[in-house]
Formats: C-alpha cells, sequence, structure tokens
C-alpha cells in the first residue's frame, strides 16, 4: 500500500510503501516521553521505501530502552514528530508516526508492545465521555 504524510506545517512531505495493518502500538516510557502522551503508534514501512518529496528532517540519535540506538526524525520548524529509525542511513526500516500519515484512518493496530509501561487508566478509556467538540 502507498502512503503519504507530512508534517504539521507542510515543510516536509514524504511518500512510503507499507503492509496493510502494519501498525504497532508502543507503551514504553520513552515513547510516552517523546510524544507527551500515553503512548505512541507507528506504521511500519517496506524497508528502504521512505522517499522525501518536500524538505529534510532533523534527527535526534537516542539510546532505546532496548540498548539500540535510534534516530528520531522531526520538522525543525513546527517539531511534528515524524518517524523512527535505524541509525545507519542504509537500510533504513522507518516506524512512520500514525498521526502524521494522511491515510491514517485506514490502520488499525495489530500488536502493543510495552505494555508494563501503559497508563492503567487506559483499559477504561472508552468509559469516559466522548464530545465532538469542546464541551
Amino acid at each position: 500500500m502507498k502512503i503519504t504524510g507530512s508534517c504539521f506545517c507542510g515543510d516536509i512531505t514524504y511518500e512510503a510503501t507499507t503492509q496493510n495493518n502494519n501498525v504497532i502500538v508502543c507503551h514504553c516510557s520513552d515513547c510516552q516521553r517523546m510524544s507527551s502522551g500515553p503512548f505512541r503508534a507507528v506504521v511500519i514501512a517496506d524497508p528502504n521505501s521512505v522517499d522525501f518529496t518536500k524538505g529534510q528532517p532533523k534527527e535526534y540519535v537516542k539510546t532505546a530502552q532496548s540498548g539500540n540506538k535510534r534516530a528520531q526524525g522531526f520538522c525543525a520548524n513546527c517539531g511534528t514528530s515524524l518517524y523512527a529509525t535505524n541509525e545507519s542511513p542504509i537500510d533504513r526500516i522507518y516506524g512512520l508516526r500514525l498521526g502524521a500519515v494522511d491515510q491514517r484512518e485506514q490502520f488499525k493496530p495489530s500488536a502493543q508492545i510495552w505494555s508494563k509501561s501503559a497508563l492503567t487508566w487506559l483499559a477504561d478509556l472508552h468509559k469516559i465521555p466522548a464530545y465532538d467538540t469542546t464541551p
């Protein structure tokens, strides 16, 4: 499946390919901190399939909880988190941030990882009132 995506301000756009339903939700504390949210959802792109069609992301290399070095790509202008990938610029496998993917509604997570770090209230999220706009 071909997908497209961009940062919030539009300075960076990309195209990629992925297999359907190749979405993972990560609950690790690093993903919580780096996304400023309770978890991070990623679409795993096919190897070497990401093509930046406009702009180039800035990268920050961090050491994951696993000990692996991971390059975190983001827009230097608006700060949108775009991906994580291996540190080497060769043979990259991108975990594209689901929120920046244009076709995000077509994807459904197939697995959750680092679930021991999941925030306990997520299990009851469906019980919290939901509104279409700010109440």
